[in-house]
């Protein structure tokens, strides 16, 4: 228990300086976990084992990782989806050129890691990296961590209907909607704090819609494992287990976030 008080702690500390600091000490961050959860989830599905962590496929994935965050740490939001696309093609290729000897199931499987890890994490970065991204980038935690610590204690205590039996026991509808209400309401204080004049009703809405989404989001994860028979992940984080295991949520989180703050952006109502 005091290990994982000590890591949690120490893991909380690294990704708030990292947060504070954004620029290239955010994206070296989130590269170190996109290249860390990549192999977690590669390593799940079988297209790596300890023995073999770098079958071409998975190399192509890995240099494709580093490829698009340098690219987006150069150029922001301008050439994502066509970098996203273009690494995936890669990686097709590199199963092309090495046939036999790469499966295909093995090509896919580091396709779906690339875009399930790297991709989707790297919408934190573009957040924290676009107009006042200091301030929205905490949307992506409060819409995932804090529900999911909300939804725990109001489980606990009210919990009566599960939500998927076989899937996930434990959890509830009644810890569900209390998560998608306490994200809501942090959300809200959060808004009115930064500013009691600003319009708190995006806010809350984008804390609600992205706590909906971070259900999935673990519930997702959960399923991979489950059907792989594993525990977890990794053992990166002691106490927690992998970077995919602590950053489940956030990963399905972080671009519904992302969309919701550019369309509020457009129709004026954030700032």
């Amino acid at each position: 228990m005091k290990t994982r008080v000590i890591s949690g702690v120490v893991l909380v500390a690294i990704l708030v300086a990292s947060l504070v600091l954004g620029g290239p000490v955010l994206a070296a961050a989130l590269l170190f976990c996109s290249l860390t959860g990549m192999y977690e989830m590669m390593k799940a599905l079988g297209a790596v084992t300890e023995e073999k962590p770098f079958p071409p496929a998975a190399v192509a994935g890995y240099a494709g990782a580093v490829f698009y965050y340098v690219l987006i740490f150069f150029t922001g939001d301008l050439y994502f989806g066509e970098a996203a696309a273009v690494i995936v093609i890669t990686i097709m290729a590199f199963y092309v050129v090495t046939f036999p000897g790469c499966r295909s199931s093995q090509a896919i499987d580091v396709c779906f890691s690339f875009i399930y890890v790297a991709f989707m994490l790297s919408f934190i970065y573009l957040i924290r990296a676009g107009a006042n991204g200091i301030i929205y980038v905490w949307l992506v935690f409060g819409s995932s961590w804090a529900a999911d610590t909300c939804a725990y204690f109001s489980g606990v205590r009210f919990g009566r209907h599960k939500m998927t039996p076989v899937l996930s026991p434990k959890k509830t509808w009644e810890g569900a909607v209390g998560g998608v209400l306490g994200a809501a309401l942090i959300a809200t204080i959060f808004a009115l704090i930064l500013d009691p004049s600003r319009n708190w009703l995006p806010y809350t809405l984008t804390c609600a819609v992205g706590s909906v989404i971070s259900i999935f989001g673990d519930l997702a994860a959960s399923a991979i494992k489950r059907e792989k028979g594993i525990k977890d992940y990794g053992t990166l984080i002691p106490g927690h287990g992998g970077i995919m295991d602590r950053f489940d949520s956030v990963i399905f989180t972080a671009p519904g976030i992302y969309f919701l703050i550019r369309v509020f952006l457009t129709a004026g109502v954030l700032r």
